[in-house]
């Protein structure tokens, strides 16, 4: 199928072709058709595939189809609303639809929190056909009088499971109750835990359900290595890996936000480039970091799995991921991230013996077993029995030894007592768009480190 094949508009299919664009993606392939024909859509789908064309180009075939009444009310209603979960998402959704609609004449305007809500006030005035926004500020700005939803007729929630994870779900019932309900809804989410199917059958009309699962040769494309080495190491067998020269731009998984922070920390100790991102990072700091990573003067990305969702980089050499995710499926979204535009990558796991069960299950899941590099210099020494008494240890607290405590001071008057000094109360923040809040078995293979990274190019 090609382009021209859906029946779009010749100002879209010119704007696709300038691009180099001729054919669909999968999701585009199957989310296009019922999305031009008005259906309410349920999209399964990573990111990666092709899902912002796959609800841009019908969105703007429909304003081309339905030219804007001439009214003085209707001029400046907003007539398609997508919802995004993060700053970068919706920048890059509002790209997507200039790029798409570039010969076109409609207007596009994006909003988010952590900056000054005046200037996106005033663009919401002169009148908007297609509003990106993220939840929180589209909130506090409807709450305030600013954002007319009567004449919303085209509703995109994209990566809905991820709004979900970062506790936006609440402020998405809230938006989609105040909008008029003979619209049209199209979701798009990675993953439809419950609470989006439940969300997905109180607001959308019986709608279609397309799925779209990443192909095996995505997995192929990849040259996989498993590293198993004891969770104190983990960083120094990090450290010791971004001495390759080929790993030209990295991104690195972790489990917790603190330990992105010090991941980030020990390479920029070391000499090479490198920043975290993640919820509690204010978004100019994610953004500042996202773009020195597109750009090629930050050579590695740390990352939690929820921010990781909004990137969108070609050329990744390596994907690196220090813990193994405790989802199986997880993992292959991990090490997409190195294989964009088809091209081939290189994936690396450090697998802790606490983890072994967690590799089961994704060797299960992916139909292979991933080969061993045990040519390092910080091989696994821990053993299962280790593990049990350390968390034996965690879970009974009056097993270690107690340290004596300071005698009280008896008297002393008034306030003076047994207060601590220095005691600091967290003061709640309003904010726009806050977060809420081994070794392996003998006979495996083995081999050296994939290094190479080299990728095709288109």
């Amino acid at each position: 199928m090609k382009f021209k094949d859906l029946q779009l508009n010749p100002l879209i299919l010119k704007a696709l072709a300038t691009q180099g664009y001729e054919a669909p993606s999968p999701i585009q392939e199957k989310a296009i058709p019922p999305a031009l024909e008005g259906r309410d859509l349920v999209a399964v789908a990573q990111t990666g595939t092709g899902k912002t064309a796959a609800f841009a180009l019908p969105t703007l075939q429909w304003l081309y189809d339905n030219p804007r009444p001439s009214s003085k009310t209707k001029k400046k209603a907003i007539r398609c609303l997508v919802l995004s979960p993060t700053r970068e998402l919706a920048a890059q959704i509002k790209d997507g639809f200039s790029a798409y609609g570039s010969g076109m004449e409609f207007r596009c305007q994006v909003i988010f929190g952590g900056v000054n809500q005046n200037p996106q006030v005033r663009k919401l005035k002169q009148g908007v056909d297609v509003l990106v926004a993220t939840p929180g500020r589209l909130l506090d700005l409807i709450e305030q009088g600013h954002v007319p939803l009567r004449g919303v007729e085209v509703l995109v929630l994209d990566e809905a499971d991820r709004m979900l994870d970062m506790g936006f779900i609440h402020d998405v019932k809230k938006i989609m109750e105040r909008l008029p309900k003979d619209k049209q809804t199209l979701l798009f989410s990675a993953t439809m835990p419950e609470d989006i199917t439940q969300l997905a059958k109180r607001f959308l009309n019986k709608p279609i359900r397309i799925e779209v699962t990443p192909p095996a040769t995505t997995v192929e494309k990849i040259a996989q290595s498993l590293f198993h080495v004891d969770k104190a190491n983990k960083r120094k067998l990090l450290l010791h890996l971004m001495k390759d020269a080929d790993v030209s731009r990295a991104l690195v998984f972790s489990r917790t936000k603190h330990g992105a922070n010090r991941i980030a920390e020990q390479l920029e100790k070391a000499g090479i480039t490198a920043a975290a991102i993640h919820g509690n990072k204010s978004q100019g700091a994610r953004e500042r970091a996202l773009q020195r990573f597109k750009k090629g003067t930050l050579r590695v990305l740390v990352a939690t799995d929820i921010a990781a969702r909004g990137i969108d980089v070609e050329g990744v050499s390596h994907v690196i991921q220090l813990d193994l995710p405790e989802v199986p499926e997880q993992y292959v979204h991990r090490i997409g991230r190195t294989a964009r535009a088809g091209a081939s990558g290189v994936a690396w796991a450090f697998c802790s013996v606490d983890q072994l069960g967690l590799l089961k299950n994704i060797e299960r899941t992916i139909k292979m077993d991933i080969e061993v590099v045990d040519d390092h210099p910080f091989p696994a020494t821990d053993t299962p029995d280790d593990v049990a008494q350390e968390q034996s240890s965690n879970r009974n607290p009056r097993s270690r030894p107690r340290t004596k405590r300071p005698a009280k001071r008896r008297g002393g008057g008034g306030q003076g007592g047994n207060r601590s000094k220095g005691s600091i109360s967290r003061s709640g923040r309003s904010n726009s768009d806050r977060r809420k809040s081994g070794q392996a078995n003998s006979a495996r293979r083995t081999k050296k480190p994939s290094g190479g990274g080299r990728r095709n190019k288109r």
